[in-house]
């Protein structure tokens, strides 16, 4: 445990030592794979959560070194658990193709923190309830969302860092297409691991 600790603290130290700030036309790419847990919302409350792997990859365009924006492909599960009053679940498996475009500010003395914030647009791949596919009419096949996070880069070299970060969805438009016309959102949260590539 002790070298684990020592092996993070030198890490962190050397992205601080290697420093770089950003200038405009500098883009990063990010490869990233994460665990993600959403639910379903409607007037009467919210299902249980599921959990699931979101991946995908973002790309940074900087203005400064202070402002980029943000903008990737991202491949999210969403759904939600139901419950029917005994131990029965049933799960709605809503897998989705999301592409956000978030104004990102890039703060601390080492410009190394993120908070990104914008909207994203989601188109749905595939839906299915307990693994059996849902009827194409039930779920509308596009939604749209607010997005936030916060992130930390450790630079590994000028080229290379590791990015953590965590998103926040809220879905702002209907995904209800079936025909008791309640209104249902998407909500949930995702816990990411990155590599950075500075171009």
């Amino acid at each position: 445990m002790k070298k684990i600790v020592l092996s993070l603290v030198a890490l962190v130290s050397f992205g601080l030592a290697n420093a770089q700030m950003k200038e405009r036309g500098v883009i990063e790419i990010t490869p990233k794979i994460g665990t993600s847990s959403f639910a379903e919302y409607d007037d009467d409350g919210s299902t249980k959560s599921n959990s699931g792997v979101e991946f995908g990859v973002t790309t940074d365009y900087y203005f400064n070194n202070r402002w980029s924006l943000r903008s990737g492909l991202i491949f999210d599960k969403m759904g939600g658990k139901y419950e029917n009053g005994d131990p029965f679940l049933w799960e709605d498996q809503l897998n989705y193709l999301s592409v956000p475009v978030n104004a990102n500010w890039h703060f601390g003395s080492t410009r190394k923190w993120n908070l990104n914030f914008g909207l994203t647009p989601s188109f749905l791949l595939s839906a299915k309830v307990n693994d059996q596919k849902v009827p194409d009419n039930l779920i509308e096949t596009f939604q749209l969302g607010l997005t936030f996070g916060i992130g930390y880069k450790i630079e590994i070299t000028e080229k290379f860092g590791l990015l953590i970060d965590a998103q926040w969805f809220n879905g702002l438009t209907n995904i209800n297409n079936g025909p008791d016309n309640r209104n249902i959102t998407n909500g949930g949260f995702s816990f990411n691991l990155g590599g950075v590539i500075h171009l």
